[in-house]
């Protein structure tokens, strides 16, 4: 049998795939980190080429997807309860950035052109367990 790599989790940046590979080594995985180098070089690539790719042996894919799973940190509100889904009551839920609006836009832009952190800037939530999609009023 071929011993091949499979890709089972994506980081924007190499930082969270090191701490990730770090934790699935030390439970005797072996794992192999893929475009890291080029996104330390010119971090702003790695949307454009998918991020680094975190990919483990085929054997030892369910173990690794478990283990990155009970790890996983999911969004919290600000007094640290686990947000819940309006739909289906999960609490796997992600926090996204998103431009939905003019001024998110305009923001954007100016940040892009000045090359500084945007002053506007949307959230949304999304439940990994059903896909909503879903704002968090305050």
């Amino acid at each position: 049998m071929k011993e091949t790599f499979i890709t089972i989790a994506r980081f924007p940046y190499s930082t969270e795939a090191q701490i990730a590979k770090g934790r699935l080594e030390a439970d005797g995985i072996d794992v192999f980190l893929r475009d890291n180098l080029t996104i330390d070089t010119d971090p702003l690539v790695s949307q454009a080429i998918g991020g680094v790719k975190l990919k483990v042996l085929a054997k030892d894919e369910e173990k690794a997807r478990a283990i990155l799973k009970s790890i996983k940190a999911y969004s919290v509100d600000n007094d640290g309860h686990p947000i819940v889904c309006p739909n289906c009551k999960g609490e796997h839920i992600e926090m996204y950035t998103t431009i939905n609006s003019f001024k998110s836009l305009m923001s954007f832009l100016i940040g892009l052109l000045f090359f500084t952190l945007p002053f506007s800037a949307r959230y949304q939530y999304k439940c990994e367990d059903c896909n909503t999609e879903f704002p968090i009023k305050d």
